[in-house]
């Protein structure tokens, strides 16, 4: 970065005149752009999540993955091995779950730059996974996986739904209604929500307010796509938390991970880019006039 300004390498170079020389050929790709994670484990999880969806993709498309921070390549780089292979359209497909500052601003910046250096490629925008049906099933399917029967009706057990936190009245908004709907599906005489950072409640007074409430049992439900920094770091706090309050049995829930439903959400996704009903392409516009009336200043 040099004031503001991101600096492009020979390989950006490289990557045009690759697309210069092939732009006979024309294809079609999907690039999917996870969140990234300082943990490489949590990357190879979204990696292989997206082979494991490539049998329900058209084969036609091409298909590649990147990630907006922490892991290789970035979005910049997807968007050139997109070209470099032919594409001229290129349905960039976010693997987000709350619709936020990299959903709004940070994804839509690289987008609009890398039209301004391809412009002869069509992008089209797929918005987050956001509060979708297929989501409550999942949350109850990871809830059944430590004994929880979602079907009847518990005394003493409180749900601890944990995101990882946001500065973004939307997001926080929908947090909180797919936690609302979500505890109108289960029977539990407490339902608490927390974050692991940048607002509260944090998951710490999550569990103290439990605890208050008279849990005798406390599932942390995580709110997380795939493993992570913050998912070990989750894990150690349960076990502080047994210790703490050992008349408590408190456990942890698994997060989405390679969900099949998980799958279906993000199909629906990369159809709604290409046949045009995504409200990704509203954010694009959102961006391009947020841009003209406060300035951007790319960090990504």
């Amino acid at each position: 970065m040099e004031q503001g300004e991101r600096l492009r390498g020979q390989s950006r170079i490289k990557g045009i005149e690759k697309y210069r020389k092939r732009k006979e050929k024309k294809l079609k790709a999907v690039l999917f752009v996870g969140h990234g994670s300082r943990l490489e484990a949590g990357n190879e999880e979204v990696r292989q999540f997206i082979e494991r969806m490539r049998p329900d993709i058209d084969p036609a498309l091409l298909v590649e993955t990147c990630f907006l921070e922490f892991a290789s390549p970035n979005i910049d780089d997807g968007i050139q091995l997109c070209i470099e292979q032919g594409a001229d359209e290129i349905h960039v497909i976010p693997i987000i779950l709350l619709h936020a500052g990299h959903s709004k601003l940070h994804i839509p910046a690289e987008i609009e730059e890398a039209k301004g250096q391809f412009p002869d490629i069509r992008f089209t925008y797929g918005q987050t996974i956001g509060i979708h049906n297929e989501i409550f099933q999942i949350l109850k399917s990871r809830l059944q996986e430590v004994g929880f029967d979602c079907t009847a009706k518990h005394e003493d057990t409180a749900i601890l739904f944990i995101a990882r936190g946001s500065s973004d009245f939307d997001a926080k908004e929908d947090f909180y209604q797919i936690s609302r709907l979500l505890s109108e599906q289960i029977n539990v005489p407490i339902f608490e929500s927390a974050f692991m950072g940048v607002t509260t409640p944090t998951v710490e007074q999550g569990i103290e307010r439990c605890v208050e409430l008279g849990a005798k049992k406390i599932i942390m439900l995580p709110y997380f796509l795939f493993t992570g920094i913050l998912m070990e770091r989750m894990a150690r706090m349960a076990v502080d938390f047994t210790e703490k309050y050992p008349v408590v049995d408190i456990d942890i829930a698994n997060y989405f991970g390679y969900h099949p439903k998980l799958q279906n959400i993000l199909l629906e996704r990369l159809h709604q880019a290409i046949d045009g009903t995504s409200t990704g392409m509203q954010d694009l516009e959102n961006f391009r006039k947020y841009v003209a009336e406060h300035g951007y200043e790319h960090h990504h």
